[in-house]
């Protein structure tokens, strides 16, 4: 699934942008390393970008922004601020353009089998799409967890009180 079609647009590309309209609040795109997993539960599936990490973060980045009914909380593994240079050559490199790249952004860095396990959760009822790059660098996976973008967690938390005050009269 990695050939371009004559307009530029690759397939993964394709097929991100078909599912994005389908896609709300509790969804999961992530961006993976070469050696991230195919999974075997049935919500998520795993598709190969056979492109550049940093690429394809960034085209999901723009993606995500282009769709009016979402936004992304965005997570990375707290070990890849630990992984070392001789340990894994382009790190540093790597580092540098991702925190270019999720500049003004909110994220969240922790473990990764604590991202694992919020996927995975996440994956017993709502779907989740992988992109699998040609990245040969650890811990570098980058998880956007999808959510509302026309509602917030403040707005949520107002209409929640209205209902509470509501209940008791």
């Amino acid at each position: 699934m990695t050939g371009s079609t004559t307009s530029g647009v690759t397939d993964w590309e394709r097929q991100l942008h078909t599912l994005l309209p389908l896609f709300g609040h509790r969804n999961w795109i992530v961006v993976a390393d070469s050696a991230y997993p195919a999974q075997s539960k049935p919500g998520i599936e795993t598709i190969a970008a056979g492109q550049d990490q940093m690429h394809v973060v960034r085209k999901v980045i723009d993606a995500i922004t282009a769709c009016n009914h979402l936004r992304a909380n965005l997570y990375v593994d707290k070990e890849l601020a630990f992984v070392a240079e001789n340990d894994a050559p382009g790190i540093t490199e790597y580092r540098q353009q991702l925190d270019a790249a999720l500049y003004g952004k909110r994220v969240s860095r922790i473990p990764h089998e604590q991202i694992i396990q919020k996927l995975d959760q996440s994956a017993q009822v709502f779907r989740i799409l992988i992109v699998k790059t040609d990245m040969t660098i650890p811990y570098t996976s980058v998880f956007f967890e999808l959510d509302c973008g026309y509602w917030n967690a403040g707005a949520e938390e107002r209409l929640r009180q209205a209902m509470a005050v509501a209940d008791l009269s």
